[in-house]
């Protein structure tokens, strides 16, 4: 039997015996992840409890307080101050907590003992004896006087007992589901912080300057502004769409001021949307834009849209941006856009109309020529029942000029008068002869009822001269 000074009087007396459980559980998962044996055990066995790893075995030279390269050369492991089983030590005793450590390499104990050449100075001992078992794989730690409820406490500062559900593993770290009402922050799977308006759980994978500096040998209270940029690397490292889907359903919240923390960032929020936009279908509009074109709403709703509320910094940020995939974010621009593109119009054979419709249609070559002629772009004009919907006035469509296939398109609903008909020709006729587009509204409605009148007016006085020629007239009905 031999005595190994710990050098220890009173040390980190704010820790309970659950910190020092946690320790025993850390240096395990350490091991096995160093080694990759067979899972951790803990179990109680007995008034005792268990803890066991299947490694290389704990050894005496374990308790001296350096630094373990082999842990500081990989980073991911829990331990890398070297004190942490001295400290764990130190409080079972405190504690009245009796430890058995057994490896093969011997078994180990703790006493009080004076310290060699200082009677006067009594500090913690390791006891080291031989090993009950050479061939024993591992190092098994059998703890009498530990209450069940401080065995829990310890298992839940780890994520791989915390019960909680991994969302999604990036580069960076893990994104977790909570499973209560505050969001844990682990390094490593060790629990180090709780934040209690974060939408999901974090584990920190990759360690940067600032939260290995934070990171005392305690593993606990470590500040937000340690991690908030590791959080950040994870979300914007996400690809997964029940992350972003959480995201967007929280960035209605942020006007109402209820959103998650991690919504106060908008380069998330801006990440979200892009996930959200590449995965399925979704309409991105700020809540001014969903109140000032409800028909735009049902229609999305109609075509199996999401509706996503964003706040309007957000809005503007998106504009004209692509997604992971490289396709267009979706939003009002956007959608009105693919609605036209994706638009098909319900052509009439002449042969189909009514008489009356047929006598208005027949003035097209006069119309025409008194534009000055058919542009040379134009190849056809043809009559829909169908025309596209302006979502951003409550003026109803009668007429369009479709570059792509060089049609100029009109609204059967313009054949009900000369008026209506020769005005809404004449206006798309402009635009396929100069290629502007609309200006405003208003500009358009004034203009159609112009170049309507100026047709009215050749008309009736064609009219007039025929009727000089003859009592009758093909006109007579159309004026009334």
């Amino acid at each position: 039997m031999k005595k190994f000074d710990l050098n220890i009087e009173k040390i980190l007396e704010n820790w309970e015996t659950f910190h020092a459980i946690r320790e025993i559980i850390a240096n395990a998962l350490d091991e096995q992840l160093l080694t990759n044996t067979k899972e951790v055990e803990i179990y109680k066995s007995e008034n005792s409890w268990i803890i066991r790893d299947y490694g290389r075995g704990l050894q005496y030279t374990h308790l001296t307080q350096n630094e373990n390269q082999e842990k500081l050369n990989n980073n991911n492991v829990i331990g890398k101050f070297g004190i942490g089983l001295k400290d764990a030590f130190a409080t079972f005793d405190r504690n009245g907590v009796v430890v058995e450590v057994h490896s093969k390499h011997s078994k180990i104990t703790i006493a009080k003992s004076e310290k060699e050449n200082f009677k006067d100075i009594v500090t913690l001992h390791a006891v080291i004896e031989d090993p009950e078992d050479e061939e024993f794989q591992g190092t098994l730690f059998r703890l009498q006087g530990v209450a069940d409820k401080e065995i829990e406490d310890a298992k839940k500062l780890f994520l791989k007992f915390s019960g909680e559900n991994i969302i999604e593993s990036t580069s960076r770290g893990q994104i977790i589901e909570k499973n209560n009402e505050s969001g844990n922050i682990y390094i490593n799977g060790v629990k180090v912080a709780q934040e209690e308006n974060f939408l999901f759980s974090y584990n920190i994978t990759v360690l940067n300057a600032a939260i290995k500096k934070a990171l005392n040998r305690e593993r606990s209270n470590v500040g937000r502004t340690a991690y908030t940029n590791s959080i950040k690397s994870i979300l914007l490292s996400s690809r997964s769409k029940e992350v972003a889907e959480s995201l967007g359903n929280d960035l209605v919240n942020i006007n109402r001021g209820t959103a998650k923390d991690e919504l106060s960032w908008i380069d998330i929020q801006e990440h979200a949307v892009k996930i959200l936009n590449q995965e399925g279908k979704h309409l991105f509009v700020s809540s001014f834009e969903a109140m000032e074109y409800p028909d735009m709403m049902d229609q999305a709703k109609n075509g199996n849209h999401k509706i996503i509320i964003i706040p309007e910094n957000l809005k503007e940020k998106i504009q004209d941006s692509v997604d992971f995939s490289g396709q267009p974010i979706v939003d009002i621009n956007q959608f009105v856009t693919e609605y036209n593109d994706s638009f098909e119009f319900d052509f009439v054979d002449i042969s189909d109309l009514t008489q009356e419709e047929l006598k208005v249609y027949n003035l097209t070559p006069q119309i025409i020529k008194l534009f000055g002629g058919k542009p040379e772009k134009v190849k056809q004009i043809k009559i829909s029942t169908t025309m596209q919907k302006d979502f951003f006035s409550d003026i109803e469509t009668l007429g369009c000029w479709d570059s792509s296939t060089s049609y100029v398109i009109l609204s059967r609903q313009t054949l009900d008068s000369v008026q209506s008909y020769s005005g809404t020709l004449i206006h798309e006729l402009i635009h396929a002869k100069t290629g502007y587009a609309d200006v405003t509204r208003n500009f358009e409605i004034k203009l159609t009822e112009t170049i309507g009148h100026l047709c009215s007016v050749h008309f009736k006085q064609n009219h007039r001269q025929m009727n000089r020629k003859r009592k009758g007239g093909m006109f007579k009905k159309w004026f009334q």
